[in-house]
């Protein structure tokens, strides 16, 4: 099966399915000497795993990571990383009296088009199980672009349904805004507008009693990140960041900066104005005055903060019952059994921030590779 990999100077390798014994990770191009533990690699996943809150899918996975390669004393040794996590909760007999029926919003149809054969045990390969040890990719991503340049990946819920988020100054977000209120409980929609939060998770207690599903957008943004990341033509950053999002699953739209909106702009509100402020080392700094650009020009990084936003899909998986067709083409309803999220974006958040990080630490790695070690 070909797409598994991802990415060239730091390359993923992924393998696993939904309702397997386990799910297993590659990464090639890991610098040594970076530092790195279990417990590292649980601080994200643990916000990516499944039976956090009452608002997520109630499937118990502790999301264990193994390292089981290319670590040594708590360093990477600069050889293939390899991080394992089992399966636990598998309740393949939830989707035993579906296998022949085609799931509304699903891969099914696909794959079996595809291959002739699939997995119907949660979606087998195409299931979003497969992001935990991308998440887990996602943090040693994270440590190398901290380490090499000061980066730092921040997401968050920007709108659920027709309930949208005020954010000001996405560059300005902290992770603690992101996952706890005031008073310091879990923000568990990670919206860090508390009053858009409040009523976003309202919507989806709503849906989920009606047994329905409803969708929404994250925003990411990407701060300290130098400028000159990235390729002119077909490796522009800015198309790596689209097919590192549209690989997620569920995912139905990318845009960044401005996106959408420049469709009504003209061009003297559109362009961002270049201006020089003094440097934190000394000399002028190049910024720009606004950030319709979303921090990045000709697909190469500006400086400027990278701020990118995905449109998600309302979970497909519904407990009432839905009109279909078996394999045979013959017209049948589907009722989806199992635990499944009402609304997928408070769980996409670690995903999308995984997958961006992974992107920089791609693009940095090839970046000091031209210039050779610049």
């Amino acid at each position: 099966m070909a797409g598994n990999s991802f990415g060239q100077s730091f390359r993923i390798t992924t393998a696993g399915e939904s309702h397997g014994p386990a799910n297993v990770v590659i990464i090639d191009g890991v610098p040594a000497g970076i530092p790195l533990t279990v417990e590292d690699l649980l601080v994200d996943l643990n916000r990516r795993k499944p039976g956090q809150s009452k608002i997520v899918t109630q499937r118990q996975e502790d999301d264990h990571p193994e390292i089981i390669a290319g670590l040594f004393e708590g360093r990477t040794t600069g050889t293939s990383l390899a991080i394992l996590i089992r399966n636990q909760d598998q309740r393949s007999k939830d989707y035993s009296n579906i296998k022949d029926l085609y799931r509304p919003g699903h891969a099914d149809y696909t794959f079996d088009a595809k291959y002739g054969f699939r997995d119907y045990r949660g979606g087998g390969r195409s299931s979003a199980r497969e992001t935990s040890v991308r998440v887990a990719a996602g943090v040693v991503a994270k440590k190398l672009i901290e380490i090499e340049f000061g980066g730092r990946v921040i997401g968050y819920v920007n709108q659920v349904g027709n309930v949208k988020a005020n954010i000001a100054a996405p560059g300005m977000v902290s992770l603690d805004q992101v996952e706890k209120l005031p008073d310091g409980s879990p923000n568990i929609v990670r919206c860090p507008d508390y009053d858009a939060a409040e009523k976003m998770i309202a919507l989806i207690d709503e849906v989920r009693k009606d047994q329905d599903s409803i969708g929404g957008a994250a925003e990411i943004v990407a701060t300290g990140v130098p400028a000159g990341l990235g390729e002119p033509v077909f490796d522009k950053i800015k198309a790596d960041f689209a097919k590192a999002l549209f690989s997620l699953p569920a995912v139905l739209g990318v845009e960044y900066g401005v996106g959408f909106g420049c469709a009504t702009m003209r061009g003297t509100e559109n362009n961002d104005i270049f201006v020089s402020e003094p440097g934190e080392q000394g000399g002028r700094e190049i910024k720009t005055s606004s950030n319709h650009h979303g921090g990045m020009l000709g697909g190469i990084t500006s400086g400027m903060p990278i701020v990118l936003r995905a449109a998600v899909k309302p979970t497909s998986s519904l407990s009432r019952e839905q009109p279909t067709v078996n394999q045979q083409g013959e017209p049948a309803t589907i009722q989806t059994k199992g635990r499944h999220d009402p609304c997928l974006l408070p769980r996409f958040i670690p995903m999308a921030e995984a997958m961006i990080a992974i992107v920089l630490a791609d693009h940095w790695l090839r970046w000091k590779g031209q210039q050779g070690g610049k």
